[in-house]
C-alpha cells in the first residue's frame, strides 16, 4: 500500500484488506476495503481507533513504526464495531498503562466484547464538548450516537483542523484503489448508515460550526480537497432528497419475461426524453447497489413476477430492506406479472405504504406471462405519468 501521509505529527496507521470476500458478512467489495487507524505524536501519544483482526499484524508493525520507540498514552474509541475494536484488547497486553477514551455508551459495551480487568482504572469517559490534551495538539469530542452505533463519537484536533470522523464519509474500496469517492462512498452510506438521516444531520450541524481542513474517517481515503463536495453528499443523502435526476426500474423476473417487460419499458421512457434510464435485475446484480440506487434516484418503478402469490422474493428483500433504512421522498411506478393470478403489485404496494411521503403513480401496469401490445400501452402510459 502507497504511504498516506496527513502530517508530521499525525500518521496513518491502518491497513487495505483485499482478500475479504464479503463485509459485514453481506455487501461485495471487489475493490476491497481499508481499515483506518491513525497515532498523533505529541507531549501525549493518542491512538485514534484500533483496526480489524484480518489485518492485525500489519497494524501493529505500522504503530511500532510511527512510535518511534514510545508509548501510548491513550486509545481514543470512536467505534465499537470489530472492524475497528478488535484490537483493544491487543493494545491494553501490549501498553497496560495506556488510558482508554471513551464515553458513557463505550463503557457500557465494551465488557461486552472484552474482560477488561481494571477498566474502571484506565478509563478516561468523555461527554459532549470536552477536550483532551496532548500538548500542541488538543481533541474536542462530539457525541455522533446512532452514526450508525449508539456509542460512536468523533474527535477536531483544533491545531491542524482534523476531524476524525469515525464510519461518517467513508467509502468502500482500498486505498491503493484509484474509483470514484461519490459511486462507493453513495454504496456504503445507505447501506451501512442509511437508516440514520437524522442523526447525520444533527452530526452535520455539529461539524458545521467547525473549521475543518482534513477529514480522518474509519474506511477509505482521506480527503483534504474539496470538502465541500463530500459534506454537500452527506447533507442530501441524510435528508433523503433526490440526488440525480432519472429513473431507476428494480426488476424481480424468475423466468425473463417481467425483464423483458422492463427492458421495454427502459425504451420508451429513453425515448420519452428520460435523462438516465437505470435497469437493475435483483436476482443477478448487487444488491447493494440497488439499494444505493433507489435512493440516488426520485422516480422509480419496481416491477415483479408474482411468486407463490406473493412478490418474487428479490422484490420483496429490496422493499424491507429499503423500509428499514427509512426510504422516502419517492414517485414511484408499479408493474406486476403472473399468469393466472397476479398478485405482486398488491403486496409491494402494501410495503411501500408504510413509507413516508411515496407516491404511486397510475396505472399500475398487470401483464399476464408475456407483453403484448395492450402492455405496451399501458407501459408508454405509466412512462407519461412517471415523467411528469
Amino acid at each position: 500500500m502507497k504511504d498516506i501521509i496527513i502530517s508530521d505529527n499525525i500518521k496513518y496507521i491502518g491497513a487495505d484488506d483485499k482478500d475479504i470476500d464479503l463485509f459485514e458478512s453481506q455487501y461485495i467489495v471487489p475493490n476491497g476495503v481499508s481499515y483506518n487507524s491513525y497515532v498523533i505524536i505529541d507531549e501525549k501519544i493518542a491512538v485514534m481507533d484500533t483496526i480489524d483482526k484480518r489485518r492485525t499484524k500489519e497494524w501493529l508493525n505500522n504503530l511500532e513504526v510511527a512510535l518511534n520507540g514510545r508509548e501510548p498514552d491513550y486509545l481514543v474509541i470512536s467505534h465499537l464495531e470489530p472492524d475497528h475494536a478488535y484490537n483493544i484488547g491487543t493494545l491494553i497486553e501490549k501498553y497496560p498503562n495506556m488510558k482508554l477514551v471513551g464515553n458513557n455508551r463505550t463503557f457500557a459495551f465494551l465488557p461486552q466484547f472484552f474482560d477488561i480487568k481494571n477498566l474502571d482504572e484506565i478509563k478516561i469517559e468523555v461527554k459532549e464538548g470536552d477536550t483532551l490534551d496532548l500538548g500542541k495538539h488538543k481533541l474536542h469530542f462530539f457525541m455522533a450516537p446512532m452514526v450508525h452505533w449508539p456509542e460512536v463519537m468523533v474527535e477536531y484536533e483544533e491545531t491542524e483542523k482534523i476531524l476524525f470522523s469515525a464510519d461518517g464519509f467513508g467509502k468502500f474500496g482500498a486505498l491503493d484503489t484509484e474509483e470514484d469517492w461519490d459511486c462507493e462512498a453513495r454504496r456504503y452510506y445507505f447501506n451501512i448508515v442509511g437508516k440514520y438521516g437524522v442523526q447525520v444531520q444533527s452530526l452535520l450541524q455539529k461539524a458545521s460550526t467547525l473549521d475543518i481542513k482534513t477529514i480522518c474517517p474509519l474506511h477509505g481515503p482521506i480527503l483534504k480537497e474539496n470538502l465541500s463536495h463530500y459534506i454537500e453528499k452527506y447533507n442530501t443523502w441524510s435528508k433523503y432528497e433526490v440526488e440525480s435526476e432519472g429513473v431507476f426500474i428494480a426488476c424481480a423476473s424468475i423466468h425473463g419475461n417481467t425483464l423483458n417487460a422492463c427492458e421495454k419499458l427502459k425504451e420508451i421512457l429513453e425515448e420519452k426524453g428520460a435523462k438516465k434510464v437505470v435497469l437493475s435485475d435483483l436476482s443477478r446484480e448487487d444488491f447493494a447497489e440497488a439499494v444505493e440506487d433507489a435512493f440516488r434516484y426520485g422516480k422509480i418503478i419496481f416491477a415483479s413476477a408474482t411468486y407463490n402469490m406473493e412478490m418474487f422474493t428479490p422484490m420483496r428483500d429490496l422493499l424491507l430492506n429499503l423500509k428499514e433504512k427509512n426510504y422516502q421522498n419517492r414517485k414511484v411506478g408499479i408493474v406486476e406479472n403472473g399468469t393466472w393470478a397476479p398478485n405482486s403489485a398488491k403486496c409491494m404496494k402494501e410495503i411501500l405504504s408504510t413509507m413516508n411521503n411515496i407516491e404511486i403513480v397510475e396505472p399500475t401496469v398487470t401483464i399476464k406471462s408475456t407483453l403484448k401490445n395492450t402492455d405496451i400501452e399501458n407501459l408508454n402510459k405509466l412512462a407519461d405519468e412517471i415523467l411528469k
